[in-house]
């Protein structure tokens, strides 16, 4: 281990900016898997596509595509929509699945030197080996990194940038329930694994909650619970019903955030979030979170569901928000496939 962490990101002054800072561009795999939605595939492409709109307001939207025939179907949608066209570029690198948050590139930075931007190609195995395949989809980073000529960095063990949240200031956030999972890295103890999270993404402290919502099948995501929306203040997610098997997990989540302290000695900012109602389509509990929104340059996109939280939450993330246009989208049908905005796209920085 000492031999890989001798050249880590961290060593050679990389670091993994926050969501809130400025991007280049925003990345994405167009959906196309149908049991990943089933019988919903082709009512999430509105939703979808009003996503990119937005989104490409601000910035470039990159997106992964399988082939000719994917892109010709992705422009048509992204037509229908109105998207802008000319901040759209397709890559043809195929995919298993559309969670680019997961598999996707992890961007770092460094603008001082002769290479100011790399990608941390972390190990995916589909969250725990439970959607095979996942090939394709393993090596995305690394064909993105050889056709824009960054530098790639291979850690050598499983990671996924939901299980991941950053201050921007040296902090990450994350939870036991998904990182110390046994499908995951189970030769890795805790300790070990701060260690890889800080040599790769150019951090200096870990902190951890317990676990993540009923219905999350990635064993309990941060992107679901806990987000930061600048250096020292996080948005949290709480269940106001005490018979909801969400709220006991929610609120001990809530008590470890409030013991926790930020590198300055400083405790976290905490705002409360509240949760839609249960969100149960063919008798699945669905892992529905205002949390999973998406921080863009020109907007801060946020899931709705249909709900009487649904302004509540939008009016809470526009307080948290005050430089940004907040948008809910409808992610009604998104959800279906287990993740909502956030799960979907993954940030490139600007430099």
């Amino acid at each position: 281990m000492t031999s890989l962490f001798d050249n880590s990101p961290k060593k050679a002054g990389y670091r993994f900016p926050a969501e809130w800072e400025k991007h280049e561009a925003t990345w994405l795999t167009w959906p196309h898997k149908e049991a990943s939605w089933p019988g919903k595939l082709d009512k999430i492409y509105a939703p979808y596509c009003e996503f990119i709109k937005v989104v490409a307001k601000g910035e470039k939207v990159r997106i992964n595509v399988n082939d000719e025939a994917t892109k010709a179907f992705a422009t048509s949608k992204l037509v229908e929509a109105g998207a802008d066209l000319s901040q759209i570029e397709f890559y043809f690198n195929p995919s298993n699945d559309a969670w680019c948050r997961d598999h996707g590139p992890a961007f770092l930075v460094n603008p001082g030197t002769a290479e100011p931007k790399m990608i941390v190609d972390w190990g995916y195995n589909a969250w725990g080996g439970k959607y095979p395949p996942f090939e394709q989809d393993d090596v995305i980073p690394t064909r993105i990194g050889d056709h824009f000529g960054l530098p790639v960095f291979h850690p050598g063990i499983v990671m996924e940038g939901g299980s991941v949240e950053f201050n921007g200031a040296g902090t990450i956030l994350t939870s036991r329930a998904c990182l110390l999972n046994e499908n995951r890295n189970p030769e890795l103890n805790q300790e070990q694994i701060e260690t890889f999270l800080k040599e790769c993404y150019g951090a200096e402290q870990v902190l951890w909650v317990g676990d993540g919502i009923v219905g999350d099948d990635t064993d309990g995501h941060i992107d679901d619970i806990t987000r930061f929306v600048n250096a020292n203040t996080v948005l949290t997610v709480l269940e106001s019903n005490p018979l909801d098997e969400n709220y006991l997990l929610l609120q001990e989540n809530l008590e470890e955030l409030k013991a926790m302290r930020l590198l300055n000695g400083e405790p976290l900012h905490i705002l409360k979030l509240p949760m839609p109602s249960p969100v149960i389509y063919e008798d699945t509990r669905l892992p529905a979170s205002y949390a999973n929104f998406y921080i863009a340059n020109a907007a801060v996109i946020v899931p709705t569901f249909r709900d009487v939280n649904d302004e509540p939450a939008l009016e809470i993330i526009r307080q948290a928000f005050p430089d940004r246009e907040v948008v809910g989208i409808d992610s009604t049908d998104i959800i279906w496939g287990l993740g909502s905005f956030h799960c979907l796209s993954q940030q490139e920085p600007a430099i």
